[in-house]
């Protein structure tokens, strides 16, 4: 086992994916745990995680040091490595030019942390302000960065990294991570199916024999709960499908066909008025999160009342919606209120049951397919937020504007298709912003929307780059939403990276 404390980074949940894809346990344990649990179940090796905090905050997430004269072998990352050295007595300091995004880092010395990677010189993601100026008695630099800032340092079996090997941008990072595993001597014996027969067992004793409702669109989170839920719990799992207006085109008759063969005995439910109503006048996209997630919970408590017993609400939370809407373990930033867990309402009667919440999308995927059987249809549908369109307008949400976007996205879904290269993307949507600009059509002037295309490739949906379309296939979808959609005279493509950038507008 690994254990990974957890500073309150984004990324923390990435570490572990990580190192369970390399075949070892992981297991996430917050900064203030004490080092005699920490080392316990055991323990092979100890990963210290990124935070938003400077060491030499009041309050900054701080672990014992004894987790790091334990003689187990640690790798610190980011804050990680800035917290290990300030622990060891080295120094941390604000760094004049700090680093964000991309960058390289240049090997100095040969260490068992960059065993069989081909070159000096690589490309990695840093994220930090602070650094560290002077290493701990007995610690070496194994690494700069091009600002020549300390990117390494390791003291026998102890490591750390000023930059993230978890994430995707990073070039070897997981060959970085595999080394430390080597170092550690770890187990390789974890397997998904574990998490799959873990999730069944604590999720039968959790419901026991209640009846429970909850939402399902169509996406891979929450048909595989439906199916997941049907199995175990059978007719007394009761899955919703509502339509709050805040659709794509056609979404309700696809949804029902797709779901057809599986016979879960969906109730649909038209609430686009109700949830309009709401959102009339509301331009903040935290409080149209939070309005939605409020009136999705009141529709399912007005179904539950007419259902028998009913106690809990299910709900497809994921890691990445966990870690991006809720402080973790009060230490982490908040970036967003999710489409799962942001805004549940504090007197809301039903108890939450999430299976899921321990799992990334990919994860999710292995189970549906290999274990539950759902068609690729269903399995490798682009994920799709709770809070539907109303996310992707930027600003106020009205009927106008959501025909506008309906017709744009679905010119782009479709184009998409025709071109072979939809199951190749991870994410890909319209946007339209709260912008107008001026144009020409027929020699006449317009002042039109604009409609933002978002189209992005992820493993995990914690890091993701934009794809590139070659020109004459941007061309001709652009000209396709320009000609077919009233209201449109400009399409411009996002090529932001996660991060910084979150893979939604709102």
């Amino acid at each position: 086992m690994i254990k990974i404390v957890d500073c309150g980074s984004q990324l923390t949940q990435n570490i572990a994916r990580r190192v369970r894809e390399l075949g070892v346990f992981a297991e996430i344990v917050p900064f203030h745990t004490s080092t005699r649990e920490i080392l316990k179940d055991g323990l092979e090796g100890v990963i210290i995680s990124g935070g938003p905090f400077s060491v030499h905050d009041e309050g900054a997430p701080m672990y014992e040091r004894q987790i790091l004269t334990a003689g187990l072998p640690v790798l610190g990352i980011c804050y990680g490595q800035q917290s290990l050295a300030h622990l060891l007595d080295g120094k941390v300091v604000s760094a004049e030019n700090r680093e964000y995004g991309e960058t390289q880092i240049h090997i100095h010395k040969e260490s068992r942390l960059f065993e069989g990677i081909p070159r000096a010189e690589f490309r990695v993601w840093m994220s930090h302000g602070d650094v560290v100026q002077g290493v701990p008695e007995g610690f070496r630099v194994i690494a700069k960065s091009k600002n020549n800032h300390i990117a390494a340092i390791q003291k026998d079996h102890i490591y750390a990294v000023q930059f993230h090997p978890e994430v995707d941008h990073t070039e070897y990072g997981r060959s970085m991570l595999d080394n430390f595993l080597k170092v550690c001597n770890a187990r390789r014996d974890w397997e998904p199916e574990r998490e799959y027969d873990r999730i069944v067992s604590e999720t039968t004793e959790k419901i026991g024999a209640k009846a429970g409702v909850g939402g399902i669109s169509g996406g891979v989170d929450s048909s595989t709960l439906s199916v997941l839920l049907r199995k175990i719990a059978g007719r007394r799992y009761h899955p919703i499908f509502v339509d709050n207006g805040l659709l794509r085109l056609n979404e309700v008759e696809q949804v029902k066909a797709s779901l057809e063969p599986f016979d879960l005995g969906v109730t649909y439910i038209d609430a686009q008025a109700r949830f309009l109503s709401k959102l009339r006048g509301v331009a903040d996209p935290d409080e149209k999160r939070k309005i939605i997630g409020h009136e999705f919970i009141r529709v399912f408590e007005e179904q539950a009342r007419d259902i028998p017993q009913t106690k809990y609400l299910a709900q497809g939370t994921l890691y990445p919606d966990v870690i991006e809407s809720v402080p973790v373990y009060g230490a982490s930033s908040k970036i967003k209120r999710h489409h799962n867990v942001g805004g549940l309402p504090e007197d809301m009667k039903l108890e939450v049951v999430e299976p899921f919440r321990r799992l990334f999308k990919d994860e999710v995927r292995a189970i549906a397919e290999s274990k539950l059987g759902l068609p690729k249809e269903i399995v490798w549908r682009h994920p799709f937020p709770g809070p539907g369109l109303a996310v992707r307008i930027v600003g106020e949400v009205t009927e106008q504007k959501l025909s506008i976007l309906r017709k744009a996205d679905a010119i782009f879904i479709e184009e998409l298709k025709k071109m072979g290269i939809y199951y190749k993307l991870s994410q890909a949507f319209a946007v339209l912003t709260n912008v107008s600009s001026v144009g020409v059509m027929g020699d006449e002037q317009t002042y039109q929307g604009v409609i933002a295309l978002r189209a992005v490739t992820t493993s995990d949906f914690m890091t993701s780059d934009w794809y590139d379309f070659p020109k004459e296939q941007m061309t001709h979808i652009a000209n396709r939403m320009i000609n077919e959609v009233n209201g449109v005279n400009r399409v411009v493509y996002d090529v932001s990276q996660k991060p910084p950038s979150t893979i939604e507008w709102e």
